[in-house]
This record gives structure tokens, C-alpha cells and sequence, in this order.
């Protein structure tokens, strides 16, 4: 018969230590205004970086989580003001969510920075 010592198994796991990196929160923000100089940017370069940091750097997780719902919200509703360009109503909505899309990722940079929650307005819960 095994003695209690040998049914003693020991256990290792690998916890990764959580960063606090601000910066690079920071610097996720304001990767959307990318869409405003590229095209397509300030989609994929806050997906990378979360799908990379978010095990790593403490935050990240959540608030990549709330940039890539707010950047798939506003790419509904922008699609939807394209269809409403038909009568004419859509500019007033590609004026207000192009606003929207350009002030709120300066604004919660700014949060970040100073230690308050990310808030991004008509976000739709996509990505949970």
C-alpha cells in the first residue's frame, strides 16, 4: 500500500502577475482615432492589443472589452445613417456619431490616465 506521502501530489501552476500599465491603456484609447487617418485601423490595432495584453496588464480586459463594443456600435450605426442618407436624415447621424467617435476615446484616455472608469455612450454589449 502507497503511504500518505506518496499520494501526495504537488501541484505547480503558473500565475502570471498582472502589470499596472497606463500608458498602454492609454495608448489603446486613443489607437481608435486610427480610423480617422487609415481607414480601418482603430478596429483592428485596440483588438490586437487586447487580445495580447488582456491576461497580462491589469484592466485590459475590461476596457478593451468596452473599446471594441463601442467601435462595433458606432460601425452599426454609421452603416444605419448610410442607409437613412436616402432621406436625407443620415448626415445629421454621420455628424453625431463621427463626433462621438473622435471626442470619447480623447475623453476616456484622459480618464484612464487620471485613474477613473472608461464610459463610452450607445454601446452595445457584444463582447461580454
Amino acid at each position: 500500500m502507497e503511504t500518505a506521502d506518496k499520494k501526495t501530489m504537488e501541484i505547480i501552476t503558473t500565475k502570471k502577475t498582472l502589470v499596472e500599465d497606463k500608458q498602454l491603456l492609454v495608448l489603446t484609447h486613443l489607437s481608435q482615432l486610427l480610423d480617422f487617418a487609415t481607414g480601418v485601423g482603430g478596429f483592428i490595432v485596440p483588438l490586437v492589443l487586447w487580445l495580447t495584453k488582456k491576461d497580462e496588464v491589469v484592466g485590459m480586459d475590461k476596457q478593451g472589452k468596452a473599446i471594441l463594443n463601442f467601435k462595433i456600435s458606432m460601425f452599426i450605426y454609421f452603416v444605419i445613417s448610410g442607409i437613412l442618407l436616402l432621406i436625407a436624415i443620415g448626415i445629421i447621424g454621420f455628424i453625431v456619431f463621427g463626433i462621438i467617435s473622435f471626442i470619447f476615446p480623447i475623453i476616456n484616455a484622459i480618464n484612464v490616465s487620471n485613474g477613473k472608469e472608461p464610459y463610452y455612450p450607445l454601446s452595445i454589449e457584444f463582447i461580454k
